[in-house]
Parts: structure tokens; C-alpha cells; sequence
């Protein structure tokens, strides 16, 4: 198998009015920690059909140019060029749920969360508009699948200049979450690490208390999951059992690779628009 070399180009737009927040789909949720909840992250490797487990990669195969500007927060076009082993770029990937890369961005202390899909420009470049509400550190995670090859994802800590905030240490929370009018309760069949275990998200109307039971296909399922350790250095991107159930449960197998608070964002569709839940749970020992 080639190995992959991950360049990661970023450059600065400031003052361009309407510019920085993406206005498709792509930007599926910028969750800044307002309503109920927390956001995690985390990395692992290994396959499953319902759920991926996958390793932090070398970092010494990613490179980032960064031109730094006190505006940094306001808009940033992300450049990320794929290139194997011998300097050469990978040209052709395959397509996973309904996309070349998915891209997720969470900042350090898991506040923020945001799941994207650049665009493909050719010759192993992806392309898309940032928007980062205030400074301070985020990790990156591209996950991808090269022609022929398997699934491989890179991540990288990227520094955004400006203001930041204090942050705030991940503790667990209460297994039901209210975001934009929808409840959301997650549940377990048991929770230790090193086992395979099912997460059950429970979705119902928030004001009548209505079971949710038409979920629309989001990237090709029911909805996905995504799971960050509290140190980010654990990313698990989980799909669905039943890729084309409809809710009001949205079940998923994973695997925590060890003890410790962990963030989940349950990402569903209803309407036509995407809403993203984050739980933060803690794995015992």
C-alpha cells in the first residue's frame, strides 16, 4: 500500500463581506457549545461494516503552511493536497457516503464541532472556505480513501489567531440533549472499553414529545456519528446498523479503545436540514 503525504495549505481571505461561512450543505453543523451539550474527539484504526476505527497517522507525513493574520477568525480558504510516498499526488480517490473527504474540525477543548466536505480541484487538491468563530487551536481530521487502497485519515493542530476563550474541562453530562427543537437521548447496551458495544440515539420532538420518524438519508444513511477522545488522539467515525431506518432510533456499533470522557455528535436529517447532538460521556475503566 502507498504511504500518503498530507499537505495541509491554508490561506488567509480577510475583509471579504459574506465570505468565511459556507452557505451549502457541506457545512452541515457549526456547533459552538450553546444549547445542551458538549463536543468530543478521538483516533484509532481498524474496520468494521457498521464503524471505523482509525490510527493517528505519522506526523512527520503532514505539512502545513499557514499564513497567520490577526483576522484569522473571520475567513480562511483551506487548501489540502494528497500525495504518496514519493512526492507525487494521488489523483484518484474514491467516493465514501457520498463524498471524496470528509473533513472534520473540532477545537481543543471539543466546544466546537464542525463536519465539512471540501472540494475536489484535481491533481490530489481539496479546496474549501473556512469560518472560526474565535481563536485558539483546532484539530483537523481528513478522512479519505485513495483509489485502490483503504480508508486513511490525517489530522493535524492548526492554530487560528485572535481572541480566545477559557476553556472548559469535559465532564460527563446528561445522556438526553435539546438542539434546534429536537431531543435527542442516547443509550448503551453496556459501556466498557475494548468491547464492542451498540449506541441507540433516541430522537423525539422536543416541545410535543413526538417520536422523530422521518429521518431523511444524510450522506447516504440514517445519520453518522463521530467520536473524539478528551485528548483528541481517538477519532472514531461510526455509521449506522440499519443505513436506511427512518427513527425514531438510529442504532451504531463501535468500540472505545480505552477508558476515559469521550465527545459524540449524532448527525441526523429532517426537513432538509442537518442537526448535530453532542453527548460527552465517560467511559469506565
Amino acid at each position: 500500500m502507498k504511504r500518503v503525504l498530507f499537505i495541509f495549505g491554508i490561506i488567509l481571505i480577510v475583509g471579504l463581506s459574506g465570505c468565511g461561512q459556507a452557505n451549502h450543505e457541506d457545512h452541515e453543523n457549526h456547533s459552538s457549545e450553546e444549547p445542551s451539550g458538549h463536543e468530543n474527539a478521538s483516533t484509532h484504526e481498524g474496520n468494521h461494516d457498521n464503524h471505523e476505527k482509525l490510527s493517528e497517522p505519522d506526523t512527520s507525513e503532514v505539512e502545513f503552511s499557514f499564513d497567520k493574520n490577526p483576522q484569522t477568525s473571520i475567513a480562511n480558504e483551506l487548501t489540502i493536497q494528497v500525495k504518496d510516498e514519493m512526492g507525487k499526488p494521488i489523483k484518484n480517490f474514491e467516493v465514501e457516503h457520498e463524498k471524496l473527504m470528509h473533513l472534520i474540525i473540532v477545537s481543543e477543548d471539543l466546544s466546537y464541532f464542525d463536519h465539512i466536505h471540501p472540494d475536489y480541484q484535481g491533481e490530489g487538491k481539496f479546496t474549501v472556505q473556512l469560518h472560526f468563530p474565535i481563536g485558539g487551536d483546532y484539530k483537523f481530521f481528513a478522512d479519505f480513501v485513495p483509489e485502490g487502497s483503504s480508508k486513511v485519515v490525517k489530522s493535524e493542530v492548526v492554530q487560528v489567531e485572535g481572541s480566545k476563550k477559557t476553556s472548559i474541562p469535559l465532564k460527563e453530562e446528561a445522556l438526553t440533549q435539546v438542539v434546534n427543537g429536537k431531543e435527542g437521548t442516547l443509550s448503551f447496551d453496556h459501556l466498557m472499553p475494548g468491547m464492542e458495544l451498540e449506541l441507540n440515539f433516541n430522537l423525539t420532538d422536543a416541545k410535543t414529545k413526538k417520536p422523530i420518524v422521518d429521518l431523511q438519508p444524510y450522506l447516504g444513511a440514517v445519520g453518522h456519528v463521530v467520536i473524539i477522545s478528551e485528548d483528541t488522539n481517538t477519532y472514531l467515525h461510526v455509521h449506522p446498523m440499519e443505513a436506511h431506518a427512518s427513527g425514531p432510533d438510529a442504532k451504531f456499533m463501535t468500540t472505545f479503545p480505552s477508558s476515559g470522557i469521550y465527545k459524540i455528535w449524532g448527525q441526523f436529517k429532517q426537513n432538509g436540514e442537518v442537526f448535530t447532538i453532542p453527548f460527552t460521556v465517560e467511559v469506565p475503566k
